[in-house]
């Protein structure tokens, strides 16, 4: 029921909510926006054919000015996202720590909208660049609108949100060049970090894998901030929140996401778009870390210092519930572009703490979207209308879009019999949180603390993932011209560890600490090495090389074997269409060397057939291919004379003589190759559980490694 006037609340989905304001053009009539039916759209209104526009022609002047304004104005941040729809379920209710209605009902499907997002760079910028990822999420409940704006990393860059435009100039393109787009390599953004101590943690996060994330689908999110739950007798709770994607947490090497971004600077959108049409539902459980009110100064870090996370270790991810992103937007425009985020926007059962980044939060959302979406009404555009329905006073403003009946548009009122008016047993109250002090501007001392966490994140890394901080550090630090930010961010990180700080002076021509620091943290969090993450064959993308030639039988059932195991395969050649196979049988190439790379699968397979490698050999993009998949890591298979193939690549540490056995002993490597054998259901088996793997990085044994 409506609580505001006893009717029913149409219970319609938001799908069918949004396909109201959907216009179907096919077979239709050309009008104006008055819809003025129009005669001829390819020429202005002239005094002669050759002579001058005339100011009557308002067909012209109304395309003209659409077109003028078809560009809202790009968010300052989080510019370049891409959106889906779904729907979220809760697991069992919640009633012991919030009222929220949307987390009571197991057999409710709550309809949302995520926008994932790059932070830095803009719209025009590629999916894969080293930054924060954005993760919000609307859900769309019986009580209204509750947005989860998070990020793909649990802590943030500053303590206190007046900070926010300071960071954001530092790592924004330098203003006198308009350079980096979408980087940090640059002299501003290291000389803020130098000066600036508590994006110590932060910084290594960024420079971690968890920056250049594999897809929106591998990726967790997190609300960073610390929020309250409270139910309905008042109890509250501190809280924050996780998104956990049922594939695991994985991520793209560096060196791949740089050609990505060539490549394919949609790569993440496409893949989110092709996953959703595939049937392969990306989807998320919802945890939530809860925390009671009289544990709040237990830790030796405050739990409002958004730089800091809250190890899983001490405070365990309860997981609550799960998203499942089930359809694409009908228009990348009216749905991605103009959705609405506001961190303010709650429901009943959910509130806010004094984190004051968050704080910051509350005004700065809301003030984002009158700027871009034109003035107060951006609440009444599609996408962002609550499905249930909203009574109140307020009136006119630009894109007013509700035809408000009556006269009466105040409270009190007796006109109108005082309604809409508020609702004391189910509308919103404010937790009665006791404040006490004084106005000042100061910072807690508890948030003061800028090195610890960081070192625990260092220490919680595996070796490969300690050594990808390590390059990261030497590309971005190495961008910088000024060679005293350089030394200075040296001196920065020995305070982080000594180890570390060594190890990036070595490739930034700075000078290693005399006196390796460090802050004396011995303790690590597992939870957040990507090392402990479930890992699964499933949705992964694999490259198949074949040429005329092959052996049908052997690719066909590899493909079938994959197919059973959810992963998708292309076969690839050097020139698109159908392949011949050596008895005579066909199957298609859908990509070939120039529009696809190794870069944009998760393996590789060889086929066998001894004409079709004979060709292979002769082709470099194929040496190149199997080569560079072999530097990212990546699971490669070959059968037969596809082992040849194998060989000629040369891959180091890589055995290419055997039988059958031989699919075992590779393994470990990530190359499984069988030669002599007709049965591919042993390959085929071994291959999936290389590619489940994500990447094989004993490879990187070969190189210097950090110290453990």
């Amino acid at each position: 029921m409506d609580k505001h006037n006893g009717t029913m609340i149409n219970e319609r989905s938001k799908e069918e909510q949004l396909a109201s304001f959907r216009k179907e053009h096919d077979g239709t009539r050309l009008t104006t926006n008055q819809a003025v039916p129009v005669s001829h759209t390819d020429d202005s209104l002239k005094a002669g054919s050759r002579g001058p526009t005339l100011m009557e022609d308002f067909h012209f002047r109304e395309k003209m000015m659409h077109f003028d304004h078809e560009r809202i104005p790009e968010r300052v941040v989080h510019a370049r996202g891409f959106g889906a729809h779904g729907y979220f379920q809760v697991y069992e209710p919640m009633t012991e720590f919030t009222r929220a209605k949307f987390l009571q009902d197991a057999s409710k499907k709550t309809p949302v909208f995520v926008r994932f997002s790059t932070v830095v760079g803009s719209r025009g910028s590629a999916d894969t660049v080293r930054d924060v990822r954005g993760f919000a999420t609307k859900f769309y409940t019986e009580e209204g609108n509750y947005d989860l704006v998070a990020n793909n990393i649990p802590i943030f860059f500053i303590q206190d949100a007046i900070k926010f435009p300071d960071v954001v100039h530092a790592i924004k393109p330098e203003p006198h060049n308009e350079m980096p787009q979408a980087s940090a390599a640059h002299d501003t953004f290291w000389d803020f970090v130098v000066n600036t101590p508590e994006l110590a943690h932060m910084i290594m996060w960024l420079l971690s894998d968890r920056a250049i994330p594999r897809s929106y689908r591998m990726m967790e999110g997190f609300g960073v901030n610390t929020f309250r739950f409270v139910n309905a007798e008042g109890k509250a709770r501190f809280v924050k929140f996780h998104w956990k994607p049922m594939l695991g947490v994985h991520s793209l090497v560096w060196d791949e996401s740089q050609k990505l971004a060539g490549k394919d600077p949609d790569y993440h959108r496409r893949d989110l778009w092709d996953a959703i049409n595939k049937g392969d539902f990306p989807e998320y459980e919802l945890g939530v870390q809860i925390l009671e009110e009289e544990d709040e100064f237990k830790f030796d870090f405050d739990i409002l210092d958004a730089t800091k996370f809250w190890p899983e270790e001490l405070i365990p991810v309860k997981l609550i519930g799960k998203m499942t992103l089930s359809r694409n937007v009908d228009n990348f425009f009216a749905e991605t572009e103009q959705v609405a985020f506001h961190a303010g926007h709650v429901v009943p059962g959910i509130d806010f703490s004094n984190d004051p980044l968050l704080q910051g939060r509350l005004f700065s959302y809301l003030d984002t979207q009158l700027i871009r979406l034109g003035g107060p009404n951006f609440h009444e555009i599609p996408i962002n209308q609550p499905v249930a329905h909203v009574h109140n006073n307020q009136r006119d403003g630009y894109h007013r879009m509700s035809i408000d009946h009556g006269r009466v548009s105040y409270f009190p009122n007796s006109l109108q019999g005082n309604t809409p008016q508020p609702d004391a047993e189910n509308g919103y109250i404010h937790y009665a949180e006791k404040v006490d002090g004084r106005k000042v501007r100061e910072r807690s001392e508890s948030f003061k603390d800028f090195y610890s966490q960081a070192t625990l994140f260092w220490n919680s890394m595996s070796i490969a993932e300690k050594q990808h901080i390590v390059d990261a550090f030497h590309f971005e630090v190495g961008g910088v011209m000024d060679k005293q930010i350089r030394q200075r961010v040296v001196d920065m990180f020995n305070n982080v560890d000594g180890q570390l700080a060594i190890q990036i002076a070595q490739g930034i021509g700075a000078t290693p600490p005399a006196n390796p620091g460090g802050t004396g943290v011995k303790t690590s969090s597992p939870a957040v090495s990507q090392e402990n993450t479930p890992k699964s064959a499933r949705t992964r993308k694999v490259a198949i090389l074949a040429d005329n030639g092959f052996n049908f039988n052997e690719v066909t059932q590899v493909m079938e074997t994959l197919k059973r195991a959810g992963v998708h395969c292309e076969v690839i050649s050097k020139y698109q269409g159908m392949l011949t196979s050596v008895d005579g049988r066909q199957l298609e190439a859908n990509q070939n060397y120039f529009t696809a790379g190794s870069i944009m699968y998760d393996a590789v397979y060889v086929a066998g057939g001894r004409q079709c490698v004979d060709t292979l050999l002769k082709q470099g993009d194929a040496l190149h291919f199997v080569n560079e998949a072999f530097k990212h890591a990546k699971a490669i298979g070959a059968t037969n004379e596809g082992v040849d193939l194998i060989a000629s690549s040369q891959l180091q540490g890589v055995p290419t003589a055997g039988t059958q056995t031989q699919a075992q002993l590779v393994n470990e490597l990530g190359v499984v190759t069988i030669r002599n054998a007709a049965d591919m259901g042993y390959f085929s088996q071994k291959f999936i559980e290389a590619i489940a793997q994500h990447r094989h990085w004993i490879r990187q044994k070969q190189k210097e490694m950090v110290p453990a």
